[in-house]
């Protein structure tokens, strides 16, 4: 860098206006030096004739004189410029994205700041004056930026210098006493700083969004991993049950083979002794066979007469007529083993369910019925637990939740994700259990149909179960439920129904599509003159080891 008495000889040799060196210097009444095309411009955009140094007003514009002497010695100053520039930045020429220095000629060197004032952008040699000179230390210079022109009032070539909120946009000095006499307008430093302050307010709450959305890539990745490890462990427990299952056929078969093969083996073991009694009986025919042909043949009158009474009667056989070996292995015998590979079947199929029913469990909750939508012929015990028949109708209010000719009422408490589980005691000749979309029907006659928003299974006359798909699905039960769980994965769309006692699957609803609250449904279904007056009983759930 120059010495403090090169610096303030170079500052004599710089425009205050353009800060380069000056061209056509002139002097004005004042004192002060500026280039001719620089002081006429500033003179063009204001309304006073002034300095742009000390501020001093003048009646009229001067008559402006070049100063020859000042002219030759900045022509000379200007040229030791070029060579100190060119020997000091040539290690800093402008890379592409960067900005460029306003006041090099030739070579481009890159921009350290910019100048608000002077809208203008300095490399470090130019940017000298405005460390030194007095007057250019009061710019404000910022980060080097391009295109500093659009910081100009396009209309009055002054500085954007105020903001007017009223329109939400930056104004010069004469914007504000003009199109924006009555509007509402601040320095740019106090819009600025409220700005800032929102921004900062705003970046806050991105970083709060951010860090939200963080949470959920986590605890989705973590979800894939307990997903991960529920699919392994299921993969794993099926490979067992099928392996059993493979087993339990084998066996079943090895058996059936076994056993077939013996009653072979029997057949075989009978038929060979009794082909080695007939062959003994067809040995002594074919002897008294041979006898009775000599005996024939004989001329001797007295020994025909003597042999004939023991050789006319026919020697003792067996009676062959009911005696034979048959050739199939009896009626029922691959029924038999296919009936006992079915009871091996289904204890393996009951233990699957089982740890099934464990896993689900844990999504238990606590359903109460909602009087509100009892129909008038329900009875709810004071706890909400409990729903039965009754003969004469309850004087309840009207409500348009309430089912107003089915006998039905629904859960307290709707779900709209996750799963539920819930267990009721069933122990009446007719009842419906399910679930119901909390825009269903329940007004007149209501079809028991997905399509009308209820996933349900009924049973009717003691012995008839049914699954009200989107058509009637017969069911055949091995045995009486006494309790029924029902089980909802809402993401899943599924519904599943368990005899909770049998530990065996009911029926499931399955790839349905949810998009609205899911209520727990029940009716103990119309009483048959009182024969139907067993209520339907919400059991807290036993959870088994």
């Amino acid at each position: 860098m120059a010495s403090s008495s090169s610096l303030l000889f170079e500052e004599q040799f710089l425009c205050s206006i353009c800060l380069d060196v000056f061209t056509e210097p002139v002097a004005i009444l004042c004192g002060h030096n500026f280039c001719k095309a620089c002081i006429r411009k500033y003179w063009d955009t204001t309304d006073l004739c002034q300095c742009p140094m000390c501020k001093k007003s003048f009646d009229r514009r001067p008559d402006l004189f070049v100063n020859t002497f000042i002219s030759e010695m900045a022509a000379q100053f200007r040229k030791s410029i070029q060579v100190k520039a060119t020997s000091s930045s040539d290690h800093c020429p402008t890379e592409p994205g960067e900005v460029a220095c306003d006041v090099c000629t030739g070579t481009k060197h890159k921009a350290l700041k910019s100048c608000l004032v002077c809208l203008a952008s300095y490399c470090e040699t130019h940017l000298e004056p405005h460390q030194i000179a007095p007057a250019l230390k009061k710019h404000k210079l910022i980060e080097p930026v391009e295109n500093l022109e659009d910081r100009m009032c396009k209309e009055h070539d002054k500085l954007l210098e105020l903001f007017c909120r009223t329109d939400q946009t930056c104004v010069c000095v004469l914007c504000m006493k003009t199109d924006h006499k009555t509007h509402y307008t601040v320095p740019l430093k106090e819009e600025y700083g409220k700005k800032k302050a929102q921004l900062g307010k705003t970046g806050a709450q991105v970083q709060q969004m951010i860090q939200k959305q963080l949470q959920k890539v986590k605890d989705i990745k973590h979800s894939v991993a307990l997903s991960k490890r529920d699919t392994e462990r299921e993969i794993a427990d099926s490979m067992q049950f099928f392996t059993a299952l493979v087993h339990s056929i084998e066996r079943s078969q090895a058996d059936f083979i076994e056993v077939v093969e013996e009653k072979q083996k029997a057949a075989e073991r009978k038929a060979a002794g009794l082909i080695k009694e007939l062959e003994q009986e067809i040995t002594e025919l074919q002897r008294r066979n041979t006898e009775l042909e000599q005996l024939t043949h004989t001329e001797d009158h007295l020994h025909l007469l003597q042999s004939s009474p023991s050789l006319c009667s026919l020697p003792p056989t067996k009676d062959w007529s009911k005696i034979s070996v048959h050739s199939g292995q009896g009626v029922g015998t691959l029924r038999r083993a296919v009936s006992q590979l079915e009871e091996a079947l289904w204890s393996e199929v009951k233990k699957l369910c089982d740890a099934e029913l464990k896993r689900i469990q844990q999504y238990s909750v606590d359903v109460t019925l909602d009087a509100d939508t009892a129909n008038v012929h329900l009875i709810l015990s004071k706890d909400r637990k409990q729903v039965r028949q009754s003969n004469t109708p309850n004087n309840h209010h009207d409500n348009p939740n309430r089912f107003s000719k089915c006998s039905s009422v629904l859960g307290n408490e709707g779900f709209s994700s996750g799963r539920f589980y819930y267990e009721v005691q069933v122990k009446g000749d007719s009842w419906d259990i399910g679930v119901a979309g909390e825009s269903s029907n329940r007004k007149g006659d209501i079809i028991l149909s997905p399509l009308d928003l209820y996933w349900s299974v009924v049973l009717r006359n003691g012995n008839e179960y049914k699954a009200n798909d989107d058509s009637v699905v017969q069911l055949f039960l091995r045995e009486k439920p006494q309790k029924v769980g029902v089980f909802v994965d809402y993401e899943e769309g599924q519904v599943s129904f368990y005899d909770v006692k049998n530990r065996s699957h009911i029926y499931s609803f399955t790839g349905c599509t949810f998009t609205e609250k899911l209520y727990p449904y029940f009716s103990p279904y119309f009483s048959n003159r009182g024969k139907n007056s067993v209520p339907l009983i919400i059991c807290p759930v036993e959870y088994t080891d």
